[in-house]
């Protein structure tokens, strides 16, 4: 009993101190917290220490919560940040201090900040965006984006795509119309998105104008290769090797290397007419097939395991096989 009480006693004065330390501290929210608009869909965070924040040999951080539009919440050192969000439904945020010493946290209250919605009127922005990029056999990529005008847009609305890419953006010289000829696709016959990266993202902006209306803007962040049109595996040949089917070809034009890759092998009997698409991980394949039969062989790529997935390619040419 004697040496539970002698531990207890030791475990006291190991921790009276920081308590007793942690009483006389005050700590002190943030001051000049400001949000800007630092490009499309982007915000620079920016704050400053508390003048009155004691320093001594305290470490100081800060908690960073975004509310809206998305949910995020991290800690800093610094005293700015920058975070990509759709802004066309405004950005809230709040900040505090996190001063640790020893083993103790101690937090300040809160502060918070706000960005406004732009202005404009309700279901006037475009609705159902969709976009898709392309790789070109220079290594180039191509960007088509296309939507449907808001419900509530007047007949005399013009819309005006903007893409955003790392830092930079470019606005779309090339529409197609639609009914009341107002804009409803964009086409970048070449773009600064870079094919070699993976996950990056890409901001879509779309405002417009109107005699009768204010235009609401709005805007879509894409992952990069999740909207990637995977272009067709290449040089595909088929023979027959005794009772086996054998299938080669090479990976589609794209930066990334053949094992980014996955297949999938459309194999149909003519005869029969029945049709099997197996999944395929490497650039050949070899199946078992009644050879007394004639198929149609067709192959498509996607990629994955290196990156987000993309769109399927289209099915290569058909090739057949076997007897007529």
């Amino acid at each position: 009993m004697m040496g539970v009480f002698l531990i207890l006693l030791w475990i006291m004065n190991m921790v009276q101190p920081n308590i007793f330390q942690a009483e006389g501290v005050q700590v002190f929210p943030p001051v000049n917290f400001t949000l800007t608009v630092s490009a499309l869909a982007e915000v620079f965070l920016h704050w400053k220490p508390n003048p009155n924040q004691e320093q001594k040999n305290y470490t100081i951080r800060y908690d960073v919560e975004i509310i809206t539009p998305v949910s995020e919440e991290y800690d800093t050192k610094k005293t700015h940040s920058f975070r990509t969000a759709v802004l066309h439904n405004g950005f809230l945020a709040r900040i505090r201090t996190l001063l640790l010493f020893n083993d103790l946290q101690m937090k300040s209250d809160w502060v918070m900040g706000e960005l406004k919605p732009p202005l404009g009127a309700a279901e006037t922005s475009v609705t159902n965006l969709s976009c898709v990029t392309y790789i070109t056999i220079y290594s180039t990529v191509s960007l088509h984006c296309a939507w449907f005008p808001g419900k509530r847009a007047p007949e005399d609305t013009k819309y005006f795509l903007f893409y955003r890419y790392k830092t930079y953006t470019e606005e779309c010289q090339d529409y197609s119309k639609g009914k009341w000829n107002r804009n409803i696709e964009c086409r970048f016959s070449r773009t600064h998105i870079d094919p070699e990266e993976v996950d990056n993202l890409i901001v879509i902006h779309i405002n417009g104008s109107s005699k009768y209306a204010a235009i609401k803007p709005f805007q879509q962040l894409f992952n990069q290769n999740a909207i990637e049109k995977v272009n067709v595996p290449r040089n595909v040949t088929v023979f027959l090797e005794q009772n086996d089917l054998l299938a080669k070809w090479e990976k589609p034009i794209s930066s990334f290397p053949e094992e980014c890759f996955e297949y999938e092998f459309c194999l149909c009997n003519l005869k029969s007419g029945s049709k099997q698409i197996l999944k395929v991980s490497s650039n050949d394949f070899r199946l078992r097939i009644d050879v007394t039969c004639r198929y149609s062989i067709q192959i498509r790529a996607n990629h994955y395991i290196c990156c987000e997935r993309g769109f399927w390619s289209d099915w290569s040419e058909i090739l057949y096989v076997g007897k007529h």
